[in-house]
């Protein structure tokens, strides 16, 4: 199947022939159509599946049919849970509407950055990428009307619903026109994603895409180790210097950790750099810069800024620590195995956190072969 078949315009797919893209995932090939529609749609596929773009393409095609954006008034909403996932959705809108031949304009606000410069920003802006609670904040100076809105996006919708968003994305829906499309996109799905859904979508497409079993298996190798507490560091040093990665992402639970592994492995002459919520955004987006260009080889990271970090052949993903949910360890493995690339999942276990990864392994409804590290030689490491 091509993408000549999902509705999409000879301008967009020759946009897609031109950045390499002749095949629609199964993401895109059942939401493009549905979006093209005007129909409300629910879009659960694992991460690295194509969901951006399976809402982008349509989108900018219906645009495209509307009149000029209203001053301070868009189009389209895109609401999302992270700065990091703005940026990476801002791009791919980019990417698509560089050559089009009426001008679609398109802006991502968030929390970080000065919200002056945002607000001498949103001028004419057709699609408008956000987090809520800068949203909100510009709502409040009178800096932004939402009564234009014909199409709202949540993405990541799980991850916002579960992260304290909740208040914030019920005041942005009340300010909302009654009459819109609304597209829900999601990794997983969570009794409060249905919640929202039987709420938020009128007679819906639901799209899940199911991942095949073997597929995954062969894309993403999965390895726990069993250690003690105090053989971590040396463990997972011995693990980066062994899988002589270009790129390596470890994860851990929270910044204090983050900075403490970043400075065991500097002390130890491994190349590492952090990124957490303390950090600027100006200082998180060069760090990912970096990292993409291989100019260090570990990035060492928290959980909510993994919905941001896409890297179409990372090779190794570490679990320092565990998440605290299953289904934030699904997006942190998901960081690996994109694109039809092969990736390695390690998570280092101690006799603490066991009985918790049996709880995820038995949400994940899958067994991650697990190896002793007792016998590893850790010396100098």
């Amino acid at each position: 199947m091509s993408f000549s078949s999902t509705g999409l315009s000879d301008i967009f797919l020759s946009a897609l022939e031109s950045q390499g893209h002749d095949t629609p995932t199964p993401i895109q090939q059942a939401a493009i159509p549905a979006i093209l529609d005007r129909k409300d749609v629910m879009g659960i596929a694992k991460t690295g599946s194509g969901k951006t773009a399976s809402f982008v393409l349509p989108i900018l095609q219906n645009l495209l049919k509307q009149s000029s954006a209203k001053h301070r008034e868009p189009a389209a909403l895109i609401l999302v849970p992270t700065r990091e996932l703005a940026d990476q959705v801002l791009g791919v809108i980019r990417d698509f509407s560089a050559e089009l031949p009426q001008r679609i304009s398109s802006l991502a606000i968030y929390g970080g950055s000065s919200i002056n410069t945002q607000m001498q920003s949103l001028g004419k802006i057709d699609i408008l990428v956000a987090t809520p609670g800068r949203l909100i904040d510009l709502i409040d100076k009178n800096a932004i009307k939402l009564s234009s809105i014909s199409t709202l996006v949540l993405d990541e919708a799980d991850k916002m619903l579960n992260l304290g968003f909740k208040e914030e994305v019920d005041k942005i829906l009340s300010l909302l026109p009654a009459t819109r499309q609304n597209l829900l996109f999601s990794a997983t799905l969570s009794p409060d994603l249905t919640a929202i859904q039987q709420v938020l979508l009128s007679d819906p497409v639901i799209v899940k895409i199911e991942p095949d079993p073997e597929e995954v298996e062969d894309i993403i190798n999965e390895l726990g180790y069993f250690v003690k507490e105090e053989r971590k560091g040396p463990l997972l040093r011995y693990l980066i210097r062994q899988k002589k990665r270009q790129q390596i992402l470890v994860f851990a639970s929270s910044a204090k950790s983050v900075d403490s592994i970043v400075n065991k492995l500097r002390k130890n002459k491994i190349d590492a750099a952090p990124i957490h919520s303390q950090l600027s955004q100006g200082a998180r987006r060069e760090v990912l810069r970096q990292f993409k260009e291989a100019s260090f080889r570990v990035l060492v990271a928290t959980d909510l800024i993994a919905r941001g970090i896409d890297i179409e052949a990372l090779p190794c993903v570490i679990n320092y620590e565990l998440p605290r949910s299953p289904k934030d360890y699904i997006h942190r493995i998901g960081r690996t195995g994109r694109a039809g690339s092969p990736g390695d999942a390690i998570t280092l276990i101690t006799m603490d956190e066991l009985p918790h990864f049996r709880v995820i392994q038995k949400k994940t409804g899958k067994t991650v072969p697990m190896q002793h590290s007792d016998g590893i030689n850790l010396h100098g490491c």
